[in-house]
């Protein structure tokens, strides 16, 4: 009798474990379905720290981050200049892991002296360069200056390069080398600029509506203005910055 109960509950525990080892399939099986299934999903709402939108070769598209977790530069897949953090917002990256624009934002006071210091950044890059066209708001403790942006750059050497040639040259001790090493990389070739701003909409820390279009130098040579007054007017200059003709007169 005693044998036969034993025997019966051995039935049971092989059962039970059967049953077990089932279960935890069938669990396994949907977790990994959940994980495939290419069902779209809705959800009320996502709290996140960053989200990485990627192409279905896995490569980074577009992402979206606090100020912590957001990416560092790249160009072709390489970091440069910028490390991860500090750019809370959105950065867009091309077809080659390249950045190529973004949307950032900033806004702080500091405790101590009670001022304090915001900004709006929405920009597209150039290839293989930076910025060349953008939206921009500054504010520094009530000195601000908006508007959109048109700029041009030179296409060679690429930003990454460029950049690091800048930055080793702000290192040189020696003022006057400093100072001719920084202005043989901002105008390489010819006295041609590597970047210009040519456009600027906006409104600038005087409180003045402005038109700005420059020549590929960055001179201002064209002005429409309306000042804090309300007082309108359009300039013509030179590349010197001298005004040449002016109406109304």
């Amino acid at each position: 009798m005693e044998n036969q109960e034993i025997l019966i509950l051995k039935r049971k525990v092989k059962f039970l474990t059967i049953n077990l080892y089932v279960i935890t399939l069938l669990i396994i099986c949907f977790f990994l379905y959940s994980f495939v299934s290419n069902k779209n999903e809705t959800f009320n709402e996502i709290t996140a720290k960053k989200l990485t939108i990627v192409e279905p070769n896995g490569q980074t598209r577009l992402v979206l981050a606090n100020s912590q977790n957001s990416p560092a530069n790249l160009m072709h897949g390489k970091t440069y200049g910028l490390k991860e953090g500090g750019r809370p917002g959105l950065i867009f990256f091309n077809d080659e892991l390249t950045e190529c624009g973004g949307l950032v934002f900033t806004g702080k006071k500091d405790i101590k002296t009670g001022e304090y210091f915001a900004s709006g950044h929405f920009s597209f890059d150039q290839y293989d360069q930076n910025q060349v066209l953008y939206l921009q708001y500054l504010d520094d403790n009530g000195s601000k200056k908006t508007g959109l942006y048109v700029d041009d750059w030179h296409k060679d050497p690429n930003f990454a390069e460029w950049r690091k040639e800048y930055k080793e040259a702000e290192k040189i001790p020696n003022d006057i080398e400093r100072k001719k090493r920084l202005e043989e990389i901002r105008f390489p070739k010819n006295s041609e600029p590597a970047f210009a701003n040519r456009v600027f909409i906006g409104k600038d820390i005087n409180k003045d509506a402005v038109l700005n279009l420059s020549d590929t130098k960055g001179n201002v040579r064209l002005q429409m203005k309306v000042d804090s007054l309300g007082n309108a007017q359009i300039l013509f200059l030179d590349d010197k910055g001298r005004i040449t003709s002016k109406f109304p007169q």
